[in-house]
């Protein structure tokens, strides 16, 4: 197991791609904290991880309150200690074409996606920084390049490319690493409710010819959180199948 006795957090934990991810962690040895604004599914998750043998605890977190992180974090370093990994997950999208999208839709997506991320790191880092050791990787989307009906949701998430970026260079001397990943296509529950058409339109657009599950994002973030990745920083990586090339 490569995350024995780390300690993590992952937001949007609930289900999807962070649940896949928050259990990954837990089977690699890291004690993991669920963070979800659905405090059911958060619960559900840390019931499935504390069965892996791994500390864990779950707490309702709307990562767009900058208070609500704050006491996130305290009370992780309560109950488990020191953060050695952030993983920056939880995500919305209120799509809309870009003459009818209102100002409430943009707001909500770019609070939540990148200013959401914004509050973690900085507020992980405080600990990372002191102890000269960290891996946050952030959740961007292959929609960072553009897409019809998201300016929101592509802005938020290029918005995190170029925090990820930042980030990175800011904080290497520390021995903290800071990586995005972009998800293509994945079945998820939201995905998998698009209309037979649309999936089917989709899937013929990825060379791979299928969609992604979300253990295929979740075995790079337990690759990029562990020791052998200690030397790559500052770089995003696509999990698509080969959807944007």
């Amino acid at each position: 197991m490569r995350l024995m006795g780390k300690n993590a957090v992952v937001t949007g934990a609930g289900r999807g791609i962070g649940k896949a991810v928050a259990l990954k962690l837990a089977r690699e040895g890291a004690n993991t904290a669920v963070c979800d604004i659905n405090p059911e599914e958060a619960e559900r998750t840390c019931r499935e991880i504390k069965e892996i043998g791994v500390k864990s605890f779950h707490r309702r977190t709307n990562v767009a309150d900058r208070e609500d992180v704050e006491r996130l974090f305290q009370d992780f370093a309560e109950k488990l200690g020191d953060i050695d990994i952030l993983v920056n997950n939880a995500g919305i999208n209120r799509d809309s074409m870009l003459h009818k999208m209102t100002l409430e839709q943009w707001d909500e997506v770019i609070a939540v996606n990148l200013t959401g991320t914004f509050n973690c790191t900085q507020v992980a880092v405080r600990s990372m920084r002191e102890r000269n050791s960290g891996r946050i990787i952030n959740i961007s989307s292959v929609s960072w390049l553009g897409n019809i009906g998201q300016a929101n949701y592509a802005a938020s998430k290029a918005g995190v490319v170029g925090l990820t970026k930042t980030a990175a260079r800011e904080l290497a001397r520390k021995n903290i690493t800071v990586n995005a990943i972009c998800p293509g296509f994945i079945s998820t529950d939201m995905t998998r409710g698009v209309p037979p058409k649309v999936w089917d339109i989709m899937v013929s657009k990825i060379p791979a010819g299928k969609a992604g599950e979300p253990e295929d994002v979740a075995n790079l973030i337990a690759f990029l959180a562990s020791d052998e990745a200690a030397y790559i920083t500052g770089e995003v990586i696509g999990v698509g199948g080969g959807m944007v090339i």
